[in-house]
């Protein structure tokens, strides 16, 4: 399966936030979006960065509250792994789990089209399975 499809099922809207917010307003839209990471960017098209749920605890551990106050530029990860519509989920997969996070940008002709967590890897793998031992019951049944 290709990365493009998980966003034609899902869709493509990507959440943003400007380098400049404050962490407090990062964490109003994770709150309100239910979501756990934004992409940072200043026109919504280009990538300046990412920033999770993981970044703010580790952040307000290890520098307080005054972090909340922060810019969101401070604390995101300022180099951003893409993928492509056209890449195959199982290396996405495979790339997620070895550098351990969970979501990653979806990139086209250089404009952001899409975000992907690994929660829509899995449900990808799973509807795979499945439609795949549909297919064998049908075999087996005919």
């Amino acid at each position: 399966m290709l990365i493009g499809t998980i966003l034609r099922n899902k869709g493509s809207e990507v959440m943003t936030v400007a380098p400049g917010a404050t962490v407090r307003e990062l964490l109003a839209q994770l709150a309100e979006h239910n979501i756990g990471a934004v992409v940072v960017s200043a026109d919504g098209e280009t990538i300046d960065g990412i920033v999770s749920e993981r970044d703010v605890v580790r952040r307000l551990h290890d520098q307080g509250a005054a972090v909340l106050d922060a810019e969101v530029a401070a604390i995101m990860t300022a180099e951003v792994r893409t993928v492509g519509p056209n890449a195959n989920v199982d290396e996405l997969r495979q790339i997620m789990t070895t550098h351990r996070f969970r979501h990653m940008p979806v990139v086209d002709k250089g404009r952001l089209v899409g975000i992907v967590s690994i929660g829509d890897v899995v449900k990808s793998a799973i509807e795979e399975l499945e439609t795949e031992k549909a297919s064998l019951v049908d075999y087996l049944h005919r």
